[in-house]
């Protein structure tokens, strides 16, 4: 019985959309996050920053999302030992803490820095804080630490995916990839 939970058990088709969608923007963030600062200041670094902005606001909604699916939703069992369920609940529970933290952090230092965040540049979001030229340099570092802690985080669960696959050999990544059901 267990092997054949092993095979079938999956996530929900929307759990797979979600995860998926927020992992794209992630990989796309992030370079692009480097990129864009180190460039000179320009109309071209300001529609950088303004995508990156979009693209930010859009993970933490589908963040947010996500975690609410979740609490109605089980994800299926995890079939491995104590030892690694206990580490996968825990890289898991900081990956989303931090999929929110990283574009709050965002939003919050550009608040502080005066710069408002519009939404896809339509919906202008609300500042969170006032403009406050020392707050917005210490978010600044803030919003980086967290986005290579997050990229930690990211590659640990990469690498414990594939040790699954290929070492293991087991379904747990499977579980996750979009496809038909067993």
């Amino acid at each position: 019985m267990e092997d054949l939970l092993k095979m079938t058990a999956r996530y929900t088709t929307t759990a797979i959309v979600l995860h998926w969608l927020i992992a794209l923007l992630i990989f796309v963030l992030f370079p692009l996050g480097l990129y864009m600062h180190g460039l000179k200041l320009s109309p071209a670094k300001l529609h950088l920053y303004s995508y990156h902005k979009w693209a930010g606001i859009t993970v933490l909604l589908l963040a947010i999302l996500r975690l609410a699916w979740r609490t109605t939703h089980r994800p299926p069992a995890l079939l491995m030992p104590r030892w690694q369920q206990t580490a996968s609940s825990a890289v898991h529970a900081l990956l989303y803490l931090l999929i929110m933290a990283v574009p709050l952090s965002g939003w919050l230092m550009s608040s502080a820095k005066g710069v408002q965040t519009v939404w896809f540049g339509v919906l202008p979001l609300p500042d969170l804080l006032d403009k406050d030229k020392a707050l917005g340099l210490l978010l600044g570092v803030v919003h980086e630490t967290l986005n290579y802690t997050l990229l930690a985080l990211v590659i640990i669960h990469i690498a414990a995916a594939l040790k699954h696959r290929f070492i293991d050999k087991d379904d747990v990544l499977a579980r996750m990839l979009p496809g038909k059901r067993s």
